[in-house]
C-alpha cells in the first residue's frame, strides 16, 4: 500500500522567519490579508509583530479576532462573513491551534461554500477545491496546525468537538519563528508542549504509522524531551527546540493519524473547555499503559528518545514502564495535573465515553477499545 505524505509547499524556520511573510505575499501577487488571531494575542501585541511588517510595506489587511480557545461553529461562520466583507484574497493565521483551525475552516468554506454549515466538514472532508491560501504563524509550540491537514471545531449545541481531515486545508507557507513564542506564559508553554509530545508518541504508535512518519515522530520525541523544560523557563534553546520538535511531529502525525488520547481529550474539551494540551498530558501515560501490549518494541524507542538510560538492558516490561514513567516525570516537571479529579463529573462519564468512541482519532489507536475500556480509562484517572 502506498503511503501519502502531505506537507507545506514552503516553510521558514528560526528566529526572524516572520520577516519573510511580506516577501512571500508579494511574490505570490497577493493583495489584502485576512488576519485570524485570538483576542489575547491582539491585546498583548503579539499579532502586531506581523501586522507591523505589513504596515511597513503598505500592504492591506484586516484583523478577525472573534475566536475562542476551542473555536466554535459560530466563530467559523462569523469569520466567513467577515472574510467576504473584507475583500481579502489570502489568510494569515497567527496563534495556536484555535486561530489556525478557525482559519482553515474559513478558507475551506470560502472556496467550497456547500460546506457552510461547518458540521458537514467532519471526518475526511469531501471538498473539491483548495482553501483560500493560508500563511500560518504559530505562537505556541504544540498543535503544529501550520503543517497538518487536520482541524478541530466545537459544536456548542451538541457539546462535542469534531475533527476535520482535509488535504485541501494545509497552509501554503508556514513561518515557524521561536521569537513569536517567547511571550507565551509558562502554563500555556507546558500544556501545548505536552500536546506536541502526545502527537509524537501517538503518531509513532498509531496503526497508520510508516517509516517516514516514524522518522519525524521519533526525532520530535527526542527534541521535545530535551527542550520542553527549558521552553517553560523561556530559554532560547528551549524555545528553538520546541518550535522545531512540534513542527516535526506535525509532519508525522498529520500523515499517519493519532489515537484515543486525542479522542478522550476532545471530549473533555467540548464538555468542560479543558485546555487540549492539559487533557492530553493527563491522559497520555494511562493510555500508553493500556496500549502497551499492542505496540511491540515501539515503547523501547520512545524510552530511548525520552532520554532514559540503560534501556538496552531492560526487559520488555521494564522499558515500557520506563517510557511511561519518563512521560509522567516530564509532565510533572512542567506543572501539569496528574489526574482528572478536578475536571470530570461522574454523571458525564457515559457521554464523554461515547463522544470519544465516535471521534475520528479513535480508529488509529493501536489497540481497538470498547466503550467500557474508554470509560474505565477515565475512571482510572478520577
Amino acid at each position: 500500500m502506498a503511503n501519502k505524505i502531505v506537507l507545506n509547499e514552503t516553510s521558514y524556520h528560526g528566529a526572524g522567519a516572520i520577516k519573510e511573510i511580506t516577501v512571500e505575499a508579494k511574490n505570490r501577487g497577493f493583495g489584502k490579508a485576512f488576519v485570524c488571531s485570538d483576542p489575547d494575542l491582539v491585546k498583548f501585541n503579539v499579532t502586531s509583530k506581523v501586522t507591523d511588517l505589513l504596515k511597513a510595506e503598505n500592504m492591506d489587511f484586516e484583523v478577525y479576532s472573534e475566536i475562542q480557545p476551542n473555536p466554535t461553529i459560530e466563530n467559523v461562520q462569523g469569520g466567513v462573513a467577515a472574510f467576504k466583507k473584507a475583500g481579502a484574497d489570502y489568510i494569515i493565521a497567527i496563534g495556536g491551534g484555535s486561530s489556525m483551525d478557525t482559519a482553515k475552516a474559513i478558507g475551506i468554506i470560502i472556496t467550497n461554500p456547500e460546506f457552510e454549515d461547518v458540521r458537514s466538514l467532519e471526518g475526511l472532508s469531501a471538498t473539491k477545491k483548495p482553501s483560500v491560501p493560508i500563511f500560518a504563524v504559530p505562537t505556541t509550540a504544540g498543535t503544529a496546525a501550520e503543517v497538518t491537514i487536520n482541524y478541530v471545531i466545537t459544536d456548542v449545541e451538541k457539546k462535542r468537538k469534531f475533527v476535520c481531515v482535509d488535504p485541501h486545508d494545509i497552509p501554503v507557507v508556514a513561518f515557524v519563528d521561536p521569537e513569536m513564542m517567547s511571550s507565551m506564559p509558562k502554563g500555556l508553554t507546558a500544556s501545548t508542549g505536552m500536546d506536541a509530545l502526545t502527537h509524537a508518541i501517538e503518531g509513532y504508535t498509531t496503526l497508520g504509522a510508516n517509516t517516514i512518519t516514524d522518522m519525524f515522530n521519533l526525532k520530535a520525541i527526542e527534541l521535545i524531551a530535551k527542550s520542553l523544560r527549558g521552553a517553560v523557563e523561556n530559554t532560547k534553546e528551549g524555545r528553538e527546540g520546541m518550535a522545531l520538535g512540534q513542527y516535526l511531529t506535525g509532519m508525522g502525525f498529520s500523515n499517519c493519524g493519532l489515537g484515543i488520547v486525542h479522542s478522550m481529550a476532545h471530549s473533555l474539551g467540548a464538555v468542560y473547555d479543558t485546555p487540549h494540551g492539559v487533557a492530553n498530558a493527563i491522559l497520555l501515560p494511562t493510555v500508553m499503559e493500556y496500549n502497551a501490549e499492542a505496540t511491540g518494541e515501539k515503547l523501547k524507542d520512545v524510552a530511548i528518545a525520552m532520554g532514559v538510560e540503560g534501556v538496552e538492558k531492560m526487559s520488555q516490561e521494564e522499558y515500557r514502564k520506563a517510557a511511561v514513567d519518563a512521560v509522567k516525570k516530564l509532565s510533572k516537571d512542567v506543572g501539569i495535573p496528574a489526574d482528572l479529579k478536578a475536571i470530570v463529573k461522574p454523571e458525564d462519564l457515559d457521554f464523554l465515553t461515547q463522544s470519544a468512541m465516535d471521534d475520528a482519532c479513535r480508529p488509529g489507536n493501536p489497540k481497538e477499545p470498547t466503550f467500557e475500556d474508554i470509560k474505565n480509562l477515565y475512571l482510572k484517572l478520577m
